[in-house]
């Protein structure tokens, strides 16, 4: 395979947002990883770094619409999927969508609202469905939400629980730019206002279909049984792991897998081979790895104990798996 969809959506990606963002090479990869894999994802990072201005970036590529949902303590589920109100002229009650109902929606601070509110997204997210007063609605077909938080936040926090972690497909890190990306940066937004929409409306959409032919190509990479015994070998040595007290699960195993599609298409290959799960396992296990008391105290990180354990399990060896 060469020149594939999946390779010519990376490039237009990068093309295209590279005109608004600096040095986010890596998450930048992360994001096309979890669009064609139809995932969501996680991003952690300090405040200021481009976060929203990535997201609306994504939505300007898509040629869809973007919403942002600003996360408080007092934000309500009815905020983020809508609510009915009465027509009196109609005598009926009207469904008013919230900004759940866009392409590409951005959560700002996520840890910020409450547990009733962050319960309010599992559905959105694992269904593309929001469901209120009894009545189904569909999401976008090309739903894709991007939640935010701050890691050094400790106070007016609600730490998001596993089950609602497991539901992001991977979590990136955004990390200060390097100085040459931070000139670019002041060079590109020192000005009254920032210049902000006049730089997305440099981006040029995706050509229609290309991103469907991606993940086409993602769906339809062979894979060996023993890679699949392979990752299963993983997630059972994290379940087992004496610093881990929540390993990764069935579902998280299944994220690796179809992340790791997309990483061996990427690579111009229809084959899966073990270097594709090596490579995206950090984006997908790191969020999902609960760490034991002792190992938090010892200064350990769920990324750590992923790569003893990646160190431990056997590499499977095949025709195609070399």
């Amino acid at each position: 395979m060469s020149n594939n969809a999946a390779q010519n959506l990376n490039l237009h990606l990068r093309q295209q947002i590279g005109k608004v963002v600096f040095g986010m090479d890596e998450v930048l990869h992360g994001l096309v990883i979890a669009w064609i894999a139809d995932g969501h994802v996680l991003l952690e990072g300090a405040p200021g770094l481009g976060k929203t201005l990535l997201a609306k970036s994504l939505a300007q590529l898509m040629s869809g619409s973007f919403g942002r949902i600003q996360g408080t303590a007092d934000l309500m589920p009815s905020d983020i999927t809508g609510l009915h109100i009465f027509n009196t002229e109609a005598n009926s009650f009207e469904f008013v969508p919230g900004p759940l109902f866009n392409e590409v929606v951005l959560v700002d601070e996520i840890n910020r609202a409450g547990p009733k509110t962050q319960s309010a997204l599992l559905q959105a997210m694992e269904e593309k469905l929001v469901t209120l007063d009894r009545k189904t609605y569909p999401l976008a077909e090309n739903f894709f939400l991007i939640a935010a938080q701050n890691p050094f936040d400790f106070e007016g926090v609600y730490p998001l629980l596993e089950s609602q972690l497991d539901r992001f497909l991977v979590r990136l890190d955004i990390n200060y730019p390097q100085l040459p990306a931070e000139v670019a940066v002041l060079r590109h937004y020192d000005k009254p206002g920032g210049g902000h929409s006049t730089a997305l409306q440099q981006i040029q959409a995706l050509p229609d279909t290309l991103l469907q032919q991606a993940r086409q190509e993602a769906a339809a990479v062979h894979v060996e049984d023993c890679l699949y015994q392979y990752a299963i070998m993983l997630a059972e040595a994290s379940r087992n792991h004496p610093r881990l007290s929540l390993g990764l699960s069935t579902r998280g195993a299944l994220a690796v897998m179809r992340c790791a599609r997309v990483e061996a298409v990427l690579d111009g290959r229809d084959f899966l081979i073990p270097d594709d799960i090596k490579a995206v396992a950090p984006l997908v296990v790191g969020h999902r790895l609960l760490l034991s008391s002792e190992a938090m105290l010892e200064g350990y990180s769920a990324i750590q104990i992923y790569r003893e354990i990646e160190n431990q399990v056997a590499v499977p060896r095949s025709a195609e798996a070399k």
